[in-house]
């Protein structure tokens, strides 16, 4: 194969990974019909179909599927060792993935990037805000935020933020017209507003613990949503019961907008660690943003 063919291969991995010449096209910054014409044309050379095409999507041959699990570990190898030769450089500079909740993102994250990053302009951050769990090395992410008790063990993993709690809060109006619940369990006779985990699928069960004792509720009402704000809202406008970070509604509990509920019952959580593979090659950018990052105490 000639040797200005190596670009087309790695053309074919963007396609072969994203199973969509239209995202491809967008990730390697070309037209969608030069990527589609190149690939034909390594195809020909080949004489091999790698790719089956139909209206709504792409996926490997058995042939295509094969190349790809050969080229992706190498490439993966050369990047690696790119970026490791990034770190003789004097100034920070690239690109960093993220991939994050939009908790962790208002209150950990943006705090303390913003004041630093505007020193390093040559730092470009990707935040991707998710609530799922993603599988950062599959996704394409340098790093990934989430609660440590939920950060896979093979992971190196540097605390960002302190212990929080989970709380359950209620407007005025509804409580006028709704008995206060005393106990987890009394949850199920309320109008609660429901969380959907992204990556599951199901309904968040709320997580609640006392004396030693753990308990899960199983909630119903009428919203649901996949973050923790709209149902912030929801609950002030009265649809309910919300579950939701403490730093969330602490203005709102404080004015008074909103009421704690079964407050002795709120459990704490290990806070927010970001994390990342132990076998990368750390950039200067990428360990500038872990420093800033890095918790300190209160």
């Amino acid at each position: 194969m000639a040797r200005e063919d190596f670009n087309n291969l790695l053309w074919f991995l963007a396609v072969a990974e994203e199973r969509s010449f239209t995202r491809a096209a967008a990730k390697l910054g070309i037209a969608q019909s030069t990527l589609s014409h190149t690939i034909k044309g390594l195809e020909s050379r080949m004489g091999i179909r790698l790719l089956t095409r139909t209206t709504r999507s792409v996926a490997p041959t058995e042939a295509g599927e094969r190349l790809r699990q050969s080229l992706a570990p190498r490439v993966a190898e050369i990047e690696a060792e790119i970026a490791a030769l990034m770190a003789f450089r004097d100034k920070p500079a690239g690109t960093v993935r993220i991939t994050l909740s939009d908790h962790a993102f208002e209150s950990v994250v943006w705090p303390k990037l913003r004041p630093v990053l505007s020193s390093y302009p040559d730092i470009k951050l990707e935040l991707s805000i998710d609530n799922g769990l993603r599988n950062i090395v599959e996704d394409g992410f340098d790093a990934g935020i989430r609660l440590g008790e939920s950060v896979e063990k093979d992971m190196i993993a540097v605390r960002v933020g302190p212990d929080w709690r989970m709380i359950a809060v209620a407007s005025p109006r509804y409580l006028a017209a709704h008995p206060v619940p005393n106990h987890p369990q009394d949850l199920i006779a309320h109008d609660c507003i429901n969380m959907r985990q992204a990556t599951a699928g199901g309904l968040y069960a709320w997580e609640f613990a006392k004396d030693g004792k753990d308990l899960r509720v199983r909630v119903d009402g009428q919203f649901t949503f996949n973050s923790s704000y709209p149902m912030v809202d929801a609950a002030l406008n009265g649809y309910g019961i919300a579950y939701v970070p403490e730093s969330l509604v602490a203005p709102q509990v404080a004015d008074g907008r909103l009421i704690l509920l079964l407050e002795d019952w709120s459990p704490s959580f290990e806070g927010y660690y970001i994390y990342y593979p132990s076998r990368r090659q750390n950039s200067p950018a990428f360990e500038v943003v872990v420093d800033a990052l890095r918790y300190r105490g209160a």
